[in-house]
């Protein structure tokens, strides 16, 4: 057997490795829950000992970890999902997968979340709740035990949800082989649609200015920026957070705060509004 071969047996993950990262997520998704990377310290946490298997070389085993703590937010019940498929790609490709893993989580977080959301958090709270909580009201206590069985039976749809992210993964690198440099030019293309979307979308900036010469008024905002572009001081605002995120004495928290300041000295002097 060759070296090769025979690392990457010792660095194959065992059913109870792969069971045991998923639980640390499962139950610590909400650790280290923070305004610049989120999610990043749990999926950290959580990848911690799989990764330390998969990467026995220590330079590798950083560069992984810190490839982990960049920004993500995802539904828990999805991210395992994300996971599973991230933790099957670097058991496969290695370190070789970092660009790939990162360019996945970037593109399936929001389309997941969204899925994730209308299920967890609102469909079943909202129809199994009802009924609980009707029953409960009616001195019935088999709509408590209902609502606590429904959660522990969703403990083995999260775990199957958490195979099928690493059973996709693994077909993916599989089935993709030396063509893994296309996936991932065609992943990050998805990423970066995703995120313009989200400028175009969750970012809102309006100014309510208006110019008034005698009877003639004229909106700044709808006869002005939104004939120039629509959204175009959202993109103005995300293009300034995107450079001083390169600018090394910014650091995503003094960003956050600078927007606070600006939105409300626009909001004191006039200059910006609630958006529209």
């Amino acid at each position: 057997m060759s070296n090769n071969t025979q690392t990457e047996t010792n660095n194959k993950l065992t059913i109870k490795e792969r069971k045991n990262m998923f639980r640390r997520w499962i139950f610590f998704a909400g650790l280290g829950y923070n305004f610049e990377s989120q999610q990043a310290p749990a999926v950290a946490f959580s990848m911690r000992k799989a990764l330390r298997k998969i990467y026995p070389n220590d330079d590798e085993y950083i560069a992984a970890m810190d490839n982990h703590y960049k920004y993500f937010n995802a539904t828990p019940q999805m991210g395992n999902v994300i996971l599973g498929a991230t933790l099957a790609m670097e058991e496969k490709d290695g370190i070789k997968s970092k660009d790939a893993v990162q360019s996945l989580k970037t593109s399936l977080m929001g389309p997941l979340s969204g899925v994730g959301d209308s299920l967890f958090w609102i469909l079943f709270p909202t129809i199994m709740g009802s009924i609980a909580g009707y029953m409960a009201l009616q001195g019935n206590p088999i709509g408590a035990i209902i609502w606590m069985a429904i959660y522990i039976g969703l403990y083995w749809v999260k775990m199957w949800l958490f195979n099928l992210g690493y059973t996709s993964g693994t077909k993916l690198v599989t089935s993709l082989g030396a063509k893994i440099n296309v996936f991932t030019d065609a992943i990050s293309t998805m990423g970066l649609m995703v995120v313009g979307s989200l400028v175009s979308t969750v970012v809102n900036v309006y100014t309510p200015l208006k110019f008034q010469t005698g009877k003639v008024s004229l909106s700044l905002q709808t006869e002005v920026f939104d004939k120039i572009m629509p959204g175009l001081l959202p993109v103005c605002l995300a293009a300034l957070v995107y450079w001083l995120l390169g600018r090394k004495s910014w650091t995503p928290t003094k960003i956050i705060l600078l927007i606070i300041v600006i939105c409300l000295a626009g909001s004191f002097t006039g200059i910006l509004g609630i958006a529209k």
